[in-house]
């Protein structure tokens, strides 16, 4: 996994550092569609899908999973069960959500199977090490005082850079849902910071 030392305000004076930045060559929905109706057949076609969304579907898993070996396992499973899905429609189809929804159903039975406990979350920021360490030792104690969802929304919208639209088809909840935990879970880690410095 590649990534860029980023650190991202989120909205709302949210603190988080990136361990990840999406591809700048994720273009229009209709390729994706099209590139996933084509992936079963097709291997250039899958690896492009690959490139384009690897980042986001590995932020999505280890939201889930918390343990970045099984959200790495989660992207290589959540590509496989790409090939072999049978009914797609390229028409009206809306592929980036399809393929991070496989990737969340993926991690939630890694989870389940390994029965990891988000307690163990962390988020890795990359730059200088001793800064590094320390960033994400703060940002990783002040995401223990969130709940599972809680997390999974802000590492979605901050870390991912899914809109709340996309979070709440992934998560299959109301937009409206979303938004209100975002804020809720942005006060609580806001209030922390604070009460910390």
């Amino acid at each position: 996994m590649t990534a860029d030392t980023k650190f991202l305000a989120g909205g709302d004076g949210t603190i988080l550092a990136s361990f990840t930045s999406l591809d700048p060559t994720v273009s229009s929905s209709n390729r994706v569609n099209e590139l996933i109706s084509c992936c079963a057949t097709s291997k250039e076609s899958l690896s492009t899908l690959y490139t384009m969304f690897k980042s986001s579907v590995f932020a999505v898993a280890f939201s889930i999973t918390a343990d970045y070996h099984l959200a790495e396992d989660c992207v290589t499973e959540t590509f496989v069960r790409l090939t072999q899905i049978k009914r797609f429609s390229a028409a009206k189809g809306d592929g980036k959500g399809f393929i991070l929804k496989i990737a969340r159903n993926v991690a939630l039975e890694l989870r389940r199977r390994y029965k990891r406990d988000l307690n163990d979350f962390i988020i890795q920021s990359y730059g200088e090490a001793e800064q590094t360490v320390e960033d994400s030792i703060y940002i990783n104690q002040l995401l223990k005082h969130l709940n599972d969802k809680q997390k999974q929304i802000v590492v979605l919208k901050c870390c991912a850079e899914l809109t709340f639209k996309e979070i709440a088809k992934i998560m299959k909840c109301p937009e409206s849902t979303i938004k209100s935990r975002y804020k809720k879970a942005i006060a609580i880690l806001q209030e922390k910071a604070g009460a910390d410095q």
